[in-house]
């Protein structure tokens, strides 16, 4: 009875590939956000990094997994169906089943990456409500430099200019919250090392917070292109302990007065 167990054996190995790429996609499933990679970004700067580099790593491994097995799909039907004589191949109009597969597939990983990536935006772009401690820092884009306002500094204002980019100051541990806006045209507010970005409006107020957790300083820069200059439209945020932070907002309101 050679047959029987020839034609299992090449049933098996059709479904190889498959069953190779589910192995790989449940292996890196079940790996925690520490033990992937980084891909380049920091871990940890903000409270806002954890919840940004997940899902930035999901869609890697998702697109890992989608890709991978496209690819074995794609060579194995090179190899399995190339020409070997004249004949012509059975020729098939339509197979619904495969058909609903592949329409299937492509809305199932839509709605998932839509469903996380919802869910993180909807939790870092959360507003605490009022009475909740906060240093509260106004934002304003304009062609083509920045400025940083200081409510507890009696608004006292840090203007910058292409040649000179201002710094904003932040106190490690304690909750921030930026009021973006822009003078003239849409500027994009974007600190790299801490995984958000987010708009400045002409008369729209956008608003997120964020704790600060590694002193250092981490260039910034408009990511949405402003006019002539853009490029020149960059600054620093500096980390700082809170005592250097109260120093700060002192040393403003000295010169202010």
């Amino acid at each position: 009875m050679p047959l029987p167990s020839r034609v299992s054996k090449r049933k098996s190995l059709r479904f190889a590939p498959l069953l190779a790429m589910l192995a790989i996609g449940f292996i890196l499933s079940g790996c925690s956000s520490a033990e992937l990679p980084a891909l380049g970004f920091p871990r940890n700067v903000t409270d806002i990094n954890d919840r940004s580099l997940n899902l930035w790593q999901g869609a890697w491994v998702a697109a890992f997994i989608v890709g991978g097995f496209t690819a074995i799909l794609i060579l194995w039907a090179a190899f399995r169906f190339r020409r070997k004589d004249e004949t012509l191949p059975v020729q098939t109009r339509y197979h619904l089943p495969l058909e609903l597969v592949y329409t299937a597939i492509p809305f199932l990983i839509v709605a998932v990456l839509f469903y996380f990536t919802a869910r993180d935006q909807s939790a870092i772009i959360k507003i605490s409500p009022p009475g909740v401690a906060m240093h509260e820092i106004k934002v304003n884009g304009f062609q083509w430099s920045w400025q940083f306002s200081y409510k507890e500094a009696g608004n006292a204002t840090v203007t910058g200019t292409p040649k000179a980019p201002p710094t904003l100051y932040v106190p490690q541990g304690e909750r921030v919250r930026l009021t973006l806006n822009a003078s003239d045209v849409v500027h994009g507010f974007w600190v790299p090392a801490f995984m958000m970005q987010m708009q400045n409006l002409p008369s729209v107020e956008n608003k997120f917070e964020f704790t600060a957790n590694k002193l250092g300083s981490y260039p910034g820069r408009c990511n949405i292109l402003c006019g002539r200059n853009h490029s020149q439209m960059l600054f620093t945020v500096k980390v700082v302990t809170p005592l250097e932070y109260q120093n700060y907002l002192n040393s403003l309101k000295g010169s202010a007065a």
